[in-house]
């Protein structure tokens, strides 16, 4: 079976490792340079912290168990020894709350419940006023631009193409199936599905010795995943990288892909990252970055056959969890197309599942 992947971020990518691992003869398109799109600009979550029971969470933990699988093998294809590899950090997620209220709300997620001394010895430097939290051990961090590269050189391994700065505009002839794997620009092929850009800005601070031990992110954080309100909406990320910077985020806004800077955004990310770990009121702000994470209408990536366009498959629309994601939405489009048993049931991803597609 001959197979093209359109898009080499890291959900193409993941595609096109599974797929060429099965034997399968991929060539990967994509319009730009190497992650030069949204992978490029992503903080490398590997969460099941944000997802309640339901499909997506089976979909993380299965992701979740492929990003260890896949380690040593990606940690070769771009060099464990001289650059670290890629950088895939079992270091944990914290959810931490002010208030009661959000301590019930957090006893209802999968986490371990931590009080407010046991949120202490996971970050001492959190600010006096949190009352606790939820520490979900699952978590991970990984360097989302080596984690794309390694994957497209071991799909080069295994006899896959990957052409670079090459624009697609239709369906290639050749392909027997052609997998949509374009992000927040997945509305160009196929059937209309609510598929749309939205906005994220992040902060990258000076160089820090290890001061945050985990991922640590507000209780808010939660609700703003699950919204689909257009508006400014944000909430305090913040994490360590192995390189020293700390990363600050998480912002949310649906406004085409508008790059125009929007300076309340990244004010509110500064004070809520200051408010909660205060030593960060004196560290300086390098740079910002914004990406255009694909949103679906109703919060699942959309995984599967396009229910119109022969030959089309579709593996977009997982908002800010594409990097979390991608090794098994890469494993389940190869189990469609192969014919395999697919490790999780793919009808909750099913592009058909909209009502306006159904209709």
């Amino acid at each position: 079976m001959r197979v093209t992947v359109i898009g080499a971020g890291v959900v193409g990518a993941a595609c096109a490792y599974a797929c060429a691992q099965r034997g399968l003869k991929v060539t990967v398109l994509d319009r730009g340079g190497l992650v030069a799109g949204t992978t490029g600009s992503g903080e490398g979550n590997i969460l099941v912290s944000d997802k309640e029971p339901g499909p997506e969470l089976d979909l993380a933990l299965r992701s979740n168990a492929l990003w260890r699988d896949w380690e040593a093998e990606l940690n070769r294809q771009v060099g464990y020894d001289t650059a670290g590899g890629i950088q895939l950090e079992r270091k944990g997620g914290l959810i931490v709350t002010r208030t009661s209220r959000g301590m019930r709300a957090l006893a209802a997620t999968t986490g371990e419940l931590v009080d407010e001394r046991a949120v202490r010895e996971l970050e001492p430097l959190l600010a006096a006023d949190i009352l606790g939290g939820a520490f979900f051990p699952q978590d991970m961090q990984v360097q989302p631009a080596r984690a794309a590269a390694a994957m497209l050189a071991g799909a080069r391994e295994h006899g896959a193409e990957v052409r670079l700065r090459t624009e697609v505009r239709d369906l290639p002839a050749d392909a027997d199936a052609v997998i949509n794997a374009t992000g927040a620009w997945a509305a160009q092929f196929g059937i209309a599905l609510p598929v749309e850009p939205r906005r994220g800005f992040i902060l990258v601070t000076e160089p820090l010795p290890l001061l945050i031990r985990h991922k640590v992110y507000s209780a808010e954080y939660l609700e703003n995943v699950a919204s689909g309100d257009a508006d400014l909406q944000t909430s305090t990320v913040v994490e360590s990288t192995p390189g020293g910077p700390v990363l600050i985020g998480a912002t949310r806004e649906r406004v085409g892909f508008d790059a125009t800077p929007n300076r309340e955004a990244l004010r509110k990310l500064a004070a809520g990252a200051a408010a909660l770990f205060p030593f960060l009121t004196d560290v300086r702000i390098m740079r910002t970055y914004h990406g255009f994470r694909p949103y679906a209408a109703d919060h699942l990536p959309v995984i599967g056959p396009d229910p119109l366009t022969p030959r089309l498959w579709h593996a977009h629309g997982h908002e800010g969890a594409g990097i979390g994601l991608a090794p098994a939405t890469g494993e389940l489009i190869a189990d469609l197309l192969t014919g395999s048993a697919p490790a999780l049931d793919p009808a909750p991803f099913s592009p058909a599942r909209f009502p306006e597609v159904a209709a």
